[in-house]
């Protein structure tokens, strides 16, 4: 189980502590934010402060060229207030382009390689949104080793044949490699419908316990994914309570049932991308 920093990005440090209170409580010790997380990073480094050890921490760069990857992963060194994360990740690497410019000579990922041969980071991962993701993630793998990986997995995304296939090939050679996959919107219900702003989370959550408890420990099923929780805070003790539950996977009639009942859908099409 993950801590999904973007949780904190709006929030301050009053605001946050309940969560991180929780997240204490159940005993989750890898907390994921990224420089672009608003403030999630300060958020977080309060907390760290005196427990650094107890912590997997791991951040974000969306940058592609060495020198920016560079300053920003040194930024989140400092906002964080830690001499190394444990995890910085390539963010959103999924456009064709942006991937080849990352993995160039003078790209993110040399700029990322040097930083874990100086011990500013363990582990380099990359992450991406959108449908076209898996595919992406392994291209991106046949050009570096990465440690880890994050994509979108919930009951609803894979109703798509593509996906799914593309999700299984990806599950596959993480599994021959030893790559760690991270798993995202578990929670989401759908994109929110009404106009106007003012949500802590870019899409709608599932409210329903019963029906996200049934989401989370349908990806927590096979003990390959981990779970990545939500950025919407008033679904965290759900998630959590789920993920600790012990409770069997649900069947898929009763995950078919929770989407059709409350109207789930894919947040994503297949060229539509998310920049969170």
């Amino acid at each position: 189980m993950i801590f999904g920093g973007a949780a904190l990005g709006s929030l301050s440090d009053e605001a946050a502590a309940p969560l991180l209170e929780l997240v204490d409580a159940y005993g989750v010790n890898h907390l994921d934010t990224a420089a672009s997380y608003g403030g999630s990073e300060l958020r977080l480094a309060c907390w760290l402060r005196g427990r650094r050890e107890d912590f997997f921490v791991a951040t974000k760069t969306g940058e592609r060229s060495g020198p920016a990857a560079r300053a920003e992963l040194e930024r989140s060194l400092e906002r964080l207030g830690v001499d190394h994360v444990d995890l910085v990740q390539l963010h959103n690497l999924v456009e064709e382009e942006e991937r080849e410019l990352a993995h160039a000579p003078g790209g993110a990922l040399e700029a990322l390689i040097a930083a874990r041969d100086e011990g500013l980071t363990r582990f380099i991962g990359v992450t991406g949104h959108g449908l076209r993701v898996a595919g992406m993630h392994r291209r991106s793998l046949e050009r570096h080793d990465y440690a880890s990986v994050l994509l979108p997995y919930n009951p609803v995304l894979l109703r798509d044949d593509d996906y799914r296939s593309e999700v299984e090939a990806l599950l596959e050679t993480c599994a021959e490699r030893q790559v760690a996959v991270q798993t995202i919107k578990a929670a989401a219900r759908r994109r929110w419908q009404e106009p106007g702003g003012g949500h802590l989370s870019w899409y709608e959550p599932i409210h329903e316990p019963a029906a996200l408890a049934r989401s989370v420990r349908s990806v927590l099923a096979d003990e390959q994914r981990f779970l990545n929780s939500s950025s919407e805070p008033s679904v965290l003790a759900t998630i959590l309570e789920a993920a600790a539950s012990g409770e069997p996977a649900p069947s898929d009639a009763e995950l078919a049932a929770d989407i059709d009942r409350l109207g789930v859908e894919p947040l994503f099409e297949r060229e539509q991308l998310k920049r969170i």
